[in-house]
This record gives C-alpha cells, structure tokens and sequence, in this order.
C-alpha cells in the first residue's frame, strides 16, 4: 500500500544540497545587496564568513582562508595550477572527481611525474601507498561513489610534500585532520546548502611557503594568482576578494554559519549527518534487495549516500521518477559516471524524520516496479 505520510522536505540532491530546516528568503541580512563588494559594508561581510568559517571549523590560527570563484572546482584548479610542480605527485581517487583532478595533472598540467593510486567505485585504495616526499592529492569524501576516507593517520606528520585534498561534501559533516592537511578546498552548496559559484580554500603556514617561494612554468591566470612578486596577497585572506562575489550569496552562506553556531557547532552538524546514515543503514540491513555501493562500513560517507539496488536500469529510472512523482524524494539518481544505483543526501541540512519518513516510500516503489 502506498505510505500515508511524506517527507516535509523532499529534497535529498547531492548538490546543490538542501537549505537548512526553517530556510526562508526573507530572514537573510540583504544590507550588502546593491552595495560594492570593496565597500566597508562587503568587506565586513566577507571577513565575516572568513572569520566564522574559521571558528566554527577550528581551523589552527596560523592557517589562511579565502574565498575564491567557481565553487569547489575553481577552488581545486586554483590551487593545482598555483602549487603543483615542484615534486613529484601522488593523486589518490576511487571516483569521478577525484579521477578528474588527475586527468588535469597529467593531461593539462602536463606533469611527468605523476602516480595514480586508484580503487574502483565502492572501494578504498591503499593510500598507505602514497610518498611522504611527494605532494598527496585527494578527496576527503568521494561524492559520486559513497566512499570517505576514515582518518588522515595514513599521511606522514614528517611530510615534506603538500597534502592538497578535495573536501568538498566533508566539511562541516565529518571531522577534519587540519594538521594533516596543506590546502584544503570546498564549497557552500554541499553540507551547508548554500549557493553555488564560490569556493573556499584553507592554506597550512607549508602551502603558504610553497606559494610564495614557487612559481610554476606555465602562465596563471588573474582568477588563479595568490601572490605578486612573491608574496602572498593578504588583502584575499581578509575579504578582498579576487573577482567580485555574489553579496546575496555571501549573506546566504552566512546565515547558514549562523545555523550551524546556533545548533552547536560543527560537532552538533557533524552528529546530526552521522545519526541520518544510522537510520538509513538500518533500513539497509533488513532488505536484501538493496545495499551501500562502499563495501566496508567504516568507509561508508553519511552525506552523499550511494546505494545499489536490485533493479534494471530501466527500473530504476521507474523507480525515481514514482518517488518525483510524489513528491516524496528528487534527484537521488546515481551520478552520471557512477554505477548505477541512489544517492541520498544525507548531510547536516537534512532532518532525521524526513530520512525515516522517506524509507517506507523506497519500499513502495521498489514493490510497485517489481510487480
């Protein structure tokens, strides 16, 4: 029989993510709009978002955080183009982004010494493999694959490499090693849900020396440059933003900064991410007809949750568009370069009982397509 209750909120996309639970429109601070991004007032809002993003992470003093364009991608291209270079690479992925930051290093960037350290869509690969003298680049969270790394004991605290990793749907969702990590990158619209277009980078004091003391051999454009004549551009790290950013969007990120402080903290999103992947791992264990893609669960991702199922193709295209159709659940396909299967967001934003009242709706369906 078809479920007599809904989820409040059917919006489980993988990104854009869902807003916050009690988003609306009218509650942002719209004093920035209309006015200049170098103006007193939007300088004061970028430093705002810096300041807040740095405190509620606790992200260590001495590091440097920007804002940057293009979302998390400009945020990773910036800083491949910008750091890479100077020592051999290790580029470890086990999905469709991570594999694209390496088809940039070896293909457009060039680069001749570059080793792939690869796993196959569910799985983790051994990133114990990589060199301690190279620079390490990696996501924290394999969006389009449901796979995370565990922890950051695998990189060396005697390093000599940068360690350059893509957190982009693992930030503000899972704990981050910030003593690990040289340059880290991620954008507004994963767990926070906020909008699109802006990415944010966090510098270590090593990727700081890198910048300042390396200048790579091929042209960086204006929207890539962190430096000039060799020194670091303070006036990024302090709201001077390299190109002119959306003030609508800026004031968006923080309210939901605001949100997170409100519902304590990082830890208090991070739990609230982790307790969503509980309630959907349990509906998982009792039905045979449907599994994690993540083999093991100590690596299984609780915000963008792959799932296979025991259905065509065909069937699962039926099976999404009922669940559209009801307005019960949109956008959980699988990502396009991915197995096919789900992908349910399962980040922050996202309330328990929407996650509890969406699961009867996934047996219906599955049922429904199956007769």
């Amino acid at each position: 029989m078809i479920p007599s209750n809904k989820p409040l909120n059917p919006n489980f996309s993988s990104g854009p993510c869902s807003k916050r639970p009690g988003y609306e429109l009218a509650q942002l601070d719209i004093s920035t709009l209309g006015r200049s991004h170098r103006s007193n007032i939007g300088k004061a809002a970028l430093q705002q978002a810096i300041e807040q993003t740095k405190e509620l992470l606790k992200i260590p003093e001495d590091y440097r955080i920007a804002i940057v364009p293009a979302s998390d991608t400009g945020a990773m291209e910036m800083m491949l183009w910008s750091l890479l270079g100077a020592r051999p690479v290790d580029v470890c992925y086990w999905e469709s982004f991570g594999k694209g930051w390496f088809s940039d290093i070896k293909n457009e960037l060039q680069l001749s010494h570059v080793n792939a350290i690869t796993a196959d869509y569910g799985q983790l690969p051994d990133l114990a493999k990589t060199n301690p003298e190279h620079d390490i680049v990696f996501t924290w969270n394999g969006t389009t694959s449901g796979v995370k790394i565990a922890d950051a004991h695998w990189i060396s605290d005697k390093r000599t490499g940068l360690t350059i990793c893509d957190a982009t749907s693992a930030v503000f969702a899972m704990p981050m090693a910030w003593d690990k990590l040289d340059v880290t990158t991620f954008s507004w619209q994963k767990v926070l849900g906020g909008e699109g277009a802006h990415g944010m980078i966090v510098l270590s004091p090593a990727a700081v020396e890198r910048l300042e003391s390396y200048t790579p051999t091929w042209p960086l454009p204006k929207i890539f440059r962190l430096t000039k004549n060799g020194q670091l551009i303070e006036g990024i790290f302090t709201g001077a933003t390299i190109n002119t950013p959306s003030m609508l969007c800026v004031a968006d990120y923080l309210d939901a900064l605001n949100w997170i402080k409100k519902i304590g903290g990082v830890d208090a999103a991070i739990s609230r991410s982790e307790n969503n992947l509980a309630i959907l791992a349990n509906f998982v264990s009792q039905h045979e007809w449907i599994d994690f893609l993540a083999e093991q669960a100590e690596y299984r991702s609780n915000t963008s949750v792959c799932l296979r199922l025991a259905l065509s193709d065909a069937e699962l295209k039926e099976f999404s568009t009922l669940l559209a159709e009801q307005q019960v659940a949109y956008d959980i396909n699988s990502y396009k370069d991915a197995p096919s299967g789900l992908r349910i967001w399962c980040g922050a934003t996202i309330e328990s009982h929407d996650i509890e009242l969406l699961l009867p709706w996934l047996t219906w369906a599955y049922e429904k397509v199956k007769t």
